[in-house]
């Protein structure tokens, strides 16, 4: 009886730690293994020796598998998954723009302006400046434009 009260004393102080542990650094998932361990060593303080049977194990997964789910839902909801911020050449494909500065084939000397950023650009023909043009497909960190035709698509 002795060693079931003791394990219970601890599981409950290593809880409590660890508690505060993840009130001082939010974040982390300290919470989970925390909750279960003042579970069993709340059990255990009212029954010390259910400690030491096989049911303490089973109650532990049966603890655990709920709070992670938990868990793992609140810190969704607490940070939701955004797009990222920053833009690739991937994602221009199809979006239209503007020549700033000359687009020659083979090289990417030649500037496009697409929404709100400036592109290295290059083309199968050459684009002189003011042009609109669409972009094809990207290569790294420049994109392949050709020009619309003077009635396309602003």
């Amino acid at each position: 009886m002795a060693l079931g009260l003791d394990l219970a004393l601890a599981f409950v102080i290593i809880g409590i730690l660890m508690l505060l542990a993840e009130a001082a650094s939010p974040g982390s998932f300290i919470i989970v293994p925390a909750t279960v361990l003042l579970v069993l060593g709340g059990i255990g303080l009212v029954y010390p020796d259910w400690l030491l049977t096989w049911y303490a194990p089973v109650t532990a997964v049966v603890v655990l598998v709920p709070m992670l789910v938990v868990t793992i839902k609140m810190y969704q909801k607490l940070a939701p998954p955004v797009p990222p911020e920053t833009t690739v050449g991937s994602s221009l494909v199809g979006m239209n723009g503007i020549v700033e500065r000359e687009v020659l084939p083979n090289s990417m000397k030649g500037k496009v302006r697409i929404s709100n950023d400036t592109w290295s650009a290059t083309s199968t023909v050459p684009i002189p400046a003011g042009k609109k043009v669409v972009v094809k497909s990207s290569e790294g960190v420049h994109v392949v434009v050709e020009e619309l035709p003077e009635g396309g698509p602003q």
